[in-house]
């Protein structure tokens, strides 16, 4: 007998297709085990709508940082203002951190339910805004 004719062959298993287009959020039972309670219409268009005024506020933070650079700063090289590009950066990340953090309670955001992903996806969009806005304007 070989080796290939003695392995357990793999039934395919049919998986159920729900017509439902509400998606779980998991949640977590004493267990340890992980079920999903599924969204209703309300759950998903505030989620919907606070993903939009998080990327929004994240978006005008950017564009005005970008626009504060270029009038601060101009080309920003290290000569002129003594430091390098990527400090700048790092300075506009930490102030953008802190103006989010009390900005969006205004907007009724909850921060605190923010984890690592929420807060390197907003500050992502403020980098990325701040560096097009400066780009064009040095242009």
């Amino acid at each position: 007998m070989s080796k290939s004719s003695s392995k357990k062959q793999s039934v395919p298993v049919p998986v159920k297709e729900s017509t439902d287009d509400a998606q779980p959020a998991p949640t977590s039972s004493g267990s340890g085990k992980i079920s999903f309670k599924v969204r209703t219409p309300e759950e998903r268009k505030k989620a919907h709508m606070e993903g939009i005024i998080k990327t929004a506020v994240a978006a005008i933070i950017g564009v005005i940082a970008g626009i504060l650079a270029y009038i601060q700063l101009g080309v920003g090289d290290a000569l002129t203002t003594g430091y390098e590009w990527y400090v700048i950066m790092m300075f506009i990340v930490g102030i953008s951190f802190y103006v989010m953090k009390f900005s969006f309670p205004l907007f009724k955001i909850k921060v605190k339910e923010f984890g690592f992903k929420d807060w390197f996806y907003v500050e992502f969009i403020v980098i990325d805004f701040c560096l097009v806005t400066w780009t064009l304007l040095l242009n």
